[in-house]
């Protein structure tokens, strides 16, 4: 195990992502984010496949050139949607036939309108090309569906043809970590998380990681959990 002079981990890609993530558990590692500086597609793949959800940061000085860095992050709390708990108000449930999920649809359009939406402040131009290469490098299935190996997929909502809200994740296994989404009409955002839950259960997943816990997301039935409650069930998700 490697530190950086400010107590953070530092993970390279000769290391073994998965014996690093017992470390962390082991050691009562209490930092969320880790730090990497390779922006490799195979490394940043395998660092998805132990469990890790990807970010990136400017490091760089004020008025200096960029200098990006890779942020592995194994939140302290999980956000997890189990379906059997997915809970969709009447206000929210009268909506749902007015939409269309398109699964893996548009992909490399709604992570544009995410980055357009949100910013690079994660999401940086970097980490923005290694996922797009990451997809392009993994089979594609014919339906969204488990994989063996990490692949980022997309949700695309439509009304009467047109994108209106989206999110895009990445499949490691049976497990979906969703990573960012948008929405350009009131309640879309809402509607499209759940007709992606249901996409979900009905495809073969084992449950919607949604990442950061949030207020909306225990309102739609999701639970917070404890990483290593987390790292538990992802890995029994990915060996599947």
């Amino acid at each position: 195990m490697h530190y950086t002079s400010s107590g953070y981990l530092f993970i390279s890609p000769q290391d073994d992502c998965n014996m690093v993530v017992d470390e962390m558990l082991a050691t009562g590692y209490n930092e969320e984010f880790c730090i990497a500086n390779s922006f490799a597609p195979d490394f940043v793949a395998r660092l998805m496949e132990a469990g890790f959800l990807i970010m990136s940061t400017d490091a760089a000085a004020e008025n200096k050139a960029p200098f990006y860095l890779v942020l592995p992050k194994l939140h302290i709390e999980r956000s997890a949607l189990f379906f059997e708990n997915l809970r969709v108000k009447k206000s929210i449930r009268k909506l749902l036939p007015l939409y269309e999920l398109r699964a893996d649809a548009e992909f490399n359009v709604i992570i544009d309108r995410c980055v357009e939406k949100w910013g690079e402040a994660w999401l940086t131009p970097p980490l923005v090309d290694c996922i797009k290469k990451i997809r392009l490098a993994a089979p594609h299935p014919q339906i969204l569906s488990p994989t063996a190996n990490a692949y980022p997929a997309s949700f695309g909502l439509y009304r009467e043809g047109k994108l209106v809200a989206g999110e895009f994740g990445v499949v490691c296994g049976n497990v979906y970590t969703s990573y960012s989404g948008y929405y350009e009409e009131p309640n879309s955002g809402t509607v499209q998380i759940i007709l992606a839950a249901r996409y979900l259960q009905d495809n073969g997943f084992s449950f919607f990681d949604l990442g950061m816990p949030l207020k909306y997301k225990n309102a739609l039935g999701a639970v917070d959990i404890l990483p290593e409650r987390f790292v538990q069930l992802f890995r029994k998700g990915v060996d599947n």
